[in-house]
């Protein structure tokens, strides 16, 4: 019931090249992070000047969520999906010829536009596509894929960098986007009903979405959508905060906190990505397992998401007091796999709420993390200029998640927005 056995050929093509764009996605997303190192030593970059090269993906990313929300919910995810794909093949393309920090920020800041529309546009697809009962394991499926394709990053780019360089590390990965871009546009429809691998007992599980409630005028009810999805906006800002610094900061951390090599501090992050990827997995499964037993979104999103940030801020204790190897790989390790256990809950939460604005309330909710995104990897580097620790900035993180914990009571995911003539009759 909770696996995707429950699902037929088409639902599981479909999830299958939306989680090899997931993959792309996070090898694009965390390879300037695999690569810092040499990169820092190359162009000559302080911790500040990484940071500040870290966050400007996320000016850009933030900002186009909402953009491509839209475009996604009043155009579809083919054409969306596949340009933006071709932006993160071009822009990783271009990072390796960079010569300094100016065309380092500038490079990363569009590729944020591109990866800024693409899980908004995702999550559209996948409210069109999955069945309600399934949504939370579809999202940790996809989720789980990102994070394998951050685990596998960092050693394949080590390995790319011992024997070529960093600078043709992003040739060779640049050309997996563009591949994928032109996979979607053969195979994927807006519109699964007109899909030939689709079967009939598919289409009958299917959510019904009132399309002409939502393309009327292709406008949005932003108050309405605002005020629900504001407090999942909250939340997800005190796990993002601490979610890309594991993204931007961990190869660094591993290599210079704990003195290990390239080839060893890739073997750690890969570990942690890889804990992060189970958490995905697991937190979908047990969400769709607590709706179906209970019939409570409150209990299998809010309660759900709120006891995973208390054991995820908890494990960041003792690695940010205690200096010792195992210690600190174990407390980060544990803190990232109950972050992304959450993850799948806060996804499913933008489509219980609005599935007819499934792009537009998740890309809400996913530019709020994005800010975080811009502003946690720069405080991160001038703490670290500031007081030499590596392990201190996350003495905020256990601040932000404790008061995300409790915003979680005010997340309700068993309420819909309200869309003016709309004949949508039940929650989906």
């Amino acid at each position: 019931m909770f696996s995707m056995g429950a699902a037929s050929r088409g639902t599981r093509n479909f999830l299958l090249v939306l989680c090899i764009m997931y993959f792309i996605l996070y090898v694009d997303r965390v390879n300037l992070a695999a690569a810092a190192g040499a990169i820092q030593k190359d162009l000559g970059l302080t911790n500040t000047e990484l940071g500040i090269a870290f966050s400007a993906f996320n000016y850009s990313y933030a900002t186009f969520q909402i953009v491509g929300g839209w475009i996604a919910d009043r155009f579809g995810s083919r054409w969306t999906l596949a340009i933006c794909a071709l932006v993160w093949a071009v822009t990783t393309l271009l990072t390796g010829a960079v010569t300094g920090l100016a065309s380092l920020f500038a490079v990363r800041l569009v590729l944020g536009m591109g990866e800024g529309a693409t899980l908004p546009a995702a999550t559209r697809a996948m409210a069109s596509w999955m069945s309600s009962r399934l949504r939370g394991v579809a999202q940790g499926i996809t989720h789980s894929a990102s994070r394998l394709g951050a685990a596998v990053t960092a050693p394949v780019v080590a390995f790319l960098i011992t024997y070529l360089s960093w600078r043709w590390s992003f040739v060779v990965l640049a050309s997996l986007s563009a591949a994928w871009a032109f996979l979607w546009l053969w195979w994927f429809r807006d519109d699964p009903r007109q899909h030939p691998a689709m079967t009939p007992a598919e289409v009958a599980e299917l959510p019904v979405i009132d399309q002409a409630a939502r393309v009327r005028a292709g406008q949005v009810p932003w108050g309405p959508l605002v005020r629900r999805v504001g407090p999942t906006m909250f939340v997800y800002f005190t796990m993002g905060w601490t979610g890309w610094l594991f993204v931007t900061w961990m190869p660094s951390l591993f290599m210079h906190n704990y003195g290990l090599d390239l080839k060893s501090s890739a073997f750690f992050t890969s570990g942690t990505f890889l804990a992060g990827m189970c958490g995905d997995t697991v937190g979908g499964v047990v969400s769709d397992w607590i709706l179906v037993r209970t019939g409570s979104r409150q209990l299998a999103r809010s309660a759900l998401i709120a006891v995973c940030l208390v054991l995820g801020l908890a494990s960041l204790i003792p690695a940010m007091l205690i200096h010792n190897l195992l210690l600190g790989a174990a407390g980060f390790t544990a803190s990232y796999f109950f972050l992304e256990c959450a993850i799948a809950p806060m996804w499913s939460v933008t489509m219980d709420v609005a599935p007819e604005y499934a792009g537009t309330s998740s890309a809400l909710m996913n530019a709020s993390g994005a800010v975080a995104g811009i502003l946690s990897p720069v405080v991160f580097g001038k703490i670290l200029d500031m007081t030499g620790s590596w392990t201190m900035p996350f003495g905020v993180s256990i601040a932000l998640l404790f008061a995300g914990v409790i915003m979680t009571i005010w997340m309700r995911p068993d309420r819909q927005v309200e869309i003016p003539g709309s004949t949508r009759t039940a929650l989906a």
